[in-house]
């Protein structure tokens, strides 16, 4: 009899989905960004334990990192439907319990635990989100315990073999607009089974807390990390407001744009913090800043890229020049796309977590739009010629990334409008200005 197939078995149909998909998740956003990749681990068994904000994203651009297979866990829930289940176990998704679903329930993990491990042995590359939920905000929530579980066994019973933990920090420039950018940094792994050896004088429970609370540090050593506190929405306001500044102080020669923009946030929160030490009245006035600009620009619908640019007169051209040369382009590719955004939109009228957006956008256009543009080729060929039916039809490829870049830049040039229109948000955001780069 043949050997059940494993989840991660080799799979040619998977494998070359995988080519269609990996570009898809690299069109989906302006700016796609991988640091540290030379901290992989490729002499053993590695563990992927990435922050989770997004949603079915966090793992498309993980999966989009390199060309390797990955084995991924999602919640149990989603696998409840027999066809579903085949479907994701095909996509190398296992289940996984999760507390919320009842301590009789996670006492199942235990079988997936099992199968983690095997995959472990063929030396996949496993990635479970230990923060156990998502979270759309530039912070972490609690890791939980089933990726040290998983860890411990495996290396229980893998000795001879390394076996690796591996931080990764994504960062999304916008949680829920699509075409936004994503800066994904891996950090300094974990070696297990040296991390045991060395503190074989504590109990392995002592040492999963111990790692566990290694692990949060190294994954907020590679994000953009802000504590998730009363003071959340006012820290990350006074970081749009001065990271364009900050960036221009703080970027090396020939630095990515991402990578500033990150270093100059995480500049911005310590010094925050250290005003909150070293001049608590001061601070207290910048938060009590950062909270009123915060609310007056979400009330006046201002976009934060508004914000960010701090009216950079060039910008503002060439968004009104892209705008003026591609409407006539994008007006056609909209209506075009109609299809995927009308569903879309009735989607987003379900589903109350926002954050799911952009998975849903993708997927939708993953799907549909091939579907779209067999449908208008056809009708091309059918009522042209083909000397123009093939031009048309190679023009209409880009069109849902167009037309969207269009509206992104209509939308943004009429926040700035509206922001220069608001006196009294750009004086908060001067003050802001003020201390931070005066303290």
């Amino acid at each position: 009899m043949a050997n059940k197939k494993k989840v991660q078995d080799y799979d040619p149909l998977y494998n070359l989905l995988r080519y269609y998909v990996d570009l898809a998740v690299r069109l989906s956003y302006r700016k796609v960004r991988y640091v540290g990749t030379q901290h992989i681990p490729q002499d053993g068994a590695v563990i992927y334990a990435p922050n989770h904000t997004n949603t079915l994203m966090d793992a498309l651009v993980i999966l989009a990192m390199n060309r390797k297979a990955k084995v991924f866990v999602a919640r149990a829930d989603i696998f409840r439907n027999p066809k579903l289940a085949k479907i994701l176990t095909w996509l190398k998704i296992m289940p996984i319990m999760r507390m919320r679903d009842g301590y009789e329930q996670v006492k199942k993990n235990q079988e997936i635990f099992d199968r983690a491990v095997d995959v472990l042995r063929d030396k996949i590359p496993f990635c479970i989100f230990p923060e156990g939920t998502h979270q759309a905000k530039y912070s972490t929530l609690p890791l939980s315990k089933g990726i040290f579980r998983i860890a411990f066994q495996a290396q229980e019973q893998m000795p001879d073999m390394p076996l690796y933990i591996v931080p990764i920090g994504i960062r999304y420039g916008n949680f829920f607009r699509f075409r936004s950018t994503v800066r994904v940094q891996i950090g300094e792994p974990i070696n297990v089974g040296e991390y045991i050896n060395s503190h074989s004088q504590l109990t392995q429970q002592e040492q999963m807390v111990q790692m566990k609370d290694m692990l949060t540090e190294r994954i907020k050593e590679a994000i953009f990390y802000i504590p998730n506190d009363e003071n959340y929405n006012a820290v990350y306001e006074i970081c749009a407001a001065t990271v364009k500044q900050q960036a221009k102080l703080y970027k090396q020669r020939g630095q990515n744009r991402l990578d500033a923009h990150f270093e100059a946030n995480n500049i911005t929160v310590k010094q925050i913090e250290r005003l909150k030490s070293d001049k608590p009245e001061l601070a207290a006035r910048l938060l009590q800043l950062g909270n009123e600009a915060s609310a007056l620009r979400k009330s006046k619908r201002i976009s934060l890229a508004s914000i960010s640019v701090r009216f950079p007169v060039l910008s503002r051209i060439l968004k009104t020049l892209f705008v003026i040369v591609s409407l006539p382009y994008s007006i056609p590719a909209s209506l075009l796309a109609l299809p995927i955004i009308a569903l879309c939109n009735y989607i987003f009228t379900k589903i109350k977590d926002h954050a799911f957006r952009n998975s849903i956008r993708f997927v939708a256009n993953l799907v549909l739009w091939p579907l779209l543009m067999i449908i208008y080729a056809v009708v091309a060929y059918c009522t042209l010629p083909w000397q123009w039916a093939l031009p048309i039809t190679l023009a209409l490829l880009p069109a849902p990334i167009i037309a969207h870049e269009t509206w992104r830049l209509l939308r943004l040039f009429g926040s700035d409008i509206k922001l220069l229109a608001s006196s009294s948000l750009r004086a908060k955001y001067r003050e802001i200005r003020e201390i931070i780069f005066n303290n």
